[in-house]
């Protein structure tokens, strides 16, 4: 594996030994995981990502702290490389709590943080809807103020560890004002009265995702996260942390594909020569090297920024997730292409991450949106330019 990128200037002496701690790790634990139960194994996993510490890093400690980006993205890296799996673990017990991390008071964040920081609980953030998915403002699940409680009704979907999760943060309307500024956040445990999960998903490559249903479901008031109405400053500033870390597990997943693809047309041969040694492989392996190393340039630029530098990187982060992801696509279809007929067999490495990369291209965010949030970002700019130049 290249590992020059780690003394690259985004990162301290610290994180690269991390990294360095984690893949040694992941080389041990990650090792010929059955996947048989998917639902047995993310349990598995969370629970050992948790005693053995790594969890630390995705759910803060106390109300208030920061969430170190550099070292989240080198571990969603780390692990989508070895497992995507073991990645979708760690990833979700980081976002389904990260409304908690960072609007969390000390009482919440005391409730309900160590549990899934030491990955005794499962976390879930439940945000998507069945007609409202990138348009969070059409939201449509009410929360209704009732004395000492909220009660909710409505129905979330595609919502990942849907149906194994202990805790999940929901977003409702609560009717301030309309659109966008009309919503909450709520801690809801899987528990409370009134709520269910009537349907697992399933996908192509297989994780926890399930439909929710909220029918008269209540919770103590204590349970709404930040102010009421301020629901969507809570999900946006919470995927402003965590958006580039989908573009480092889009990474970790092109790396794994290039070694593969590195391993594979180096030993094959072909018409009395490697594969490797053909002109046209060539071509190909360097244009998935570049992808690599452009993908790993926005994703830790993002995340240093993030770190060191600016409060909101919205459309730093929306770059590293938009390109890392429609990178990792093509870096892995050119390795499944290199493989030829074994490349489509089931079980082969390029074949799995080709089923693991397709979903990150849509959740939190699909490309196209993306490309707005971009696009929105320079427009803007250029118009405050213009109008200090006037």
């Amino acid at each position: 594996m290249d590992r020059s990128f780690l003394d690259w200037p985004f990162f301290e002496p610290a994180h690269k030994a991390y990294a360095e701690r984690l893949d040694a790790w992941a080389t041990e634990a990650l090792t010929g995981l059955d996947e048989s139960d998917v639902d047995a194994t993310c349990r598995a996993l969370v629970g050992r990502l948790g005693a053995d510490g790594w969890l630390e890093h995705c759910v803060a400690q106390n109300a208030g702290d920061r969430l170190d980006v550099r070292t989240l993205c080198l571990t969603r890296e780390t692990l989508a490389r070895h497992d995507g799996l073991a990645d979708f673990a760690f990833a979700m017990q980081g976002l389904g709590t990260g409304p908690i991390s960072l609007f969390g008071t000390p009482a919440q964040c005391e409730q309900w943080l160590p549990g899934v920081r030491a990955g005794r609980h499962i976390a879930a953030f439940a945000l998507s809807e069945p007609e409202a998915g990138s348009d969070v403002s059409a939201l449509a699940t009410t929360a209704e103020r009732d004395g000492d409680e909220y009660v909710l009704n409505g129905t979330k979907t595609w919502i990942s560890n849907g149906g194994i999760a202990d805790v999940y943060t929901v977003f409702a309307r609560t009717g301030e004002a309309p659109g966008a500024k009309g919503l909450s956040a709520f801690i809801v445990p899987a528990d409370a009265p009134g709520f269910s999960v009537p349907e697992r998903i399933e996908l192509m490559a297989p994780h926890p995702l399930g439909t929710l249903q909220f029918d008269g479901c209540r919770i103590p008031a204590e349970n709404r996260l930040a102010e009421p109405g301020q629901g969507f400053k809570v999900a946006m500033a919470t995927l402003d942390v965590f958006r580039a870390t989908v573009g480092a597990a889009a990474l970790g997943f092109a790396r794994r594909a290039l070694a593969e693809a590195l391993a594979h047309t180096t030993s094959r041969e072909l018409f009395g020569a490697t594969l490797a040694a053909m002109q046209l492989t060539q071509t190909k392996l360097a244009d998935m090297a570049v992808d690599v190393d452009a993908s790993a340039l926005l994703v830790y630029r993002a995340a240093w920024a993030k770190d060191c530098h600016a409060e909101r990187v919205t459309r730093e982060a929306s770059m590293a997730k938009l390109h890392a992801t429609e990178a990792a696509q093509r870096v892995i279809d050119a390795a499944v292409q290199m493989h030829g007929g074994l490349g489509v067999t089931s079980g082969v490495p390029v074949e799995r991450l080709y089923r693991d990369i397709r979903a990150l291209r849509i959740y939190e965010g699909a490309s196209e949106i993306q490309q707005q949030v971009i696009a929105r970002q320079v427009l803007a700019a250029f118009d405050a330019g213009n109008g200090e130049g006037a």
